[in-house]
């Protein structure tokens, strides 16, 4: 088969696998289709528990649950670093 048509047969695949939360290491190894139905199971799992046990109360974490994971000191060493490798000088300074 010649090359062009191998990069144009993947550009699809490559665009079909980029859609928000897709489990992109499963998709690599086993199939885009198997993939789906691993998120699948994973959420009727959840589901299931949810309509099981009805007296655990389902609490929403919330929009910002996930940003106070974030170490700031080392979200800051990160930004920093990667606008150096940008060649950008940083200097930084506390807010006022």
């Amino acid at each position: 088969m010649p090359r062009w048509r191998q990069h144009r047969q993947e550009l699809p695949r490559l665009a079909s696998s980029s859609w928000p939360g897709a489990p992109t290491c499963e998709t690599g190894r086993r199939g885009r289709k198997r993939a789906l139905v691993a998120v699948g199971h994973s959420l009727l799992v959840v589901v299931w528990h949810l309509l099981n046990e009805p007296e655990t109360p389902y609490t929403d974490l919330g929009s910002v649950y996930h940003q106070h994971l974030v170490d700031p000191t080392r979200r800051t060493r990160d930004l920093v670093r990667q606008l150096k490798a940008l060649g950008h000088d940083v200097t930084l300074a506390p807010a006022a």
